[in-house]
């Protein structure tokens, strides 16, 4: 902000600049690794004039496709403004109970299963559950049990998931 910041008058008083007051987040710089002169350097070294000329040497034509008319999304916009549209569009979600992940019922975990595997406290050690530890041992645990399933059944391979944990 070197030249927003000022005193004018003798009684001390601040000014700010409206150029100080305008978001300072732009989104394409920030996101878009190439600028002019990267873009120029890049051309000079693949021997090309223009990007354009580069893709037509690069890409097949057969899997090209027109550019998407999305109105007014395709219009650049800054980080803040992109965030206060997307929160406005996802406040139109709708929010509906789920009865995913209730858990199982009438079934029995045998004992060797529940003193091995969930009370086992060689998965995880004394840290918070944020911590990579029990992570470990949860996908150690996983491991452990894809592979009694495979081994019970012959089969070549298993899935498990901590869904419903």
């Amino acid at each position: 902000f070197s030249g927003s910041w000022g005193v004018r008058g003798g009684a001390g008083a601040r000014y700010v600049s409206v150029e100080a007051l305008k978001p300072q987040d732009s989104f394409i710089p920030r996101h878009n690794s190439s600028n002019e002169q990267e873009v120029k350097e890049m051309l000079s070294l693949t021997g090309y004039e223009s990007v354009e000329a580069l893709i037509d040497a690069t890409v097949p034509t057969s899997i090209r496709r027109e550019p998407l008319a999305m109105g007014k999304y395709t219009e650049p916009l800054s980080e803040s403004d992109h965030l206060k549209n997307f929160k406005a569009m996802a406040s139109k979600n709708k929010l509906y109970k789920t009865y995913l992940g209730m858990g199982y019922y009438g079934t029995h975990t045998p004992s060797v299963i529940v003193r091995n595997l969930l009370e086992n406290p060689g998965w995880y050690t004394q840290y918070t559950p944020y911590q990579a530890e029990i992570s470990q041992g949860r996908l150690e645990s996983l491991l452990n049990f894809q592979t009694m399933i495979t081994d019970l059944t012959a089969m070549p391979l298993s899935n498990s998931s901590l869904l419903d944990e």
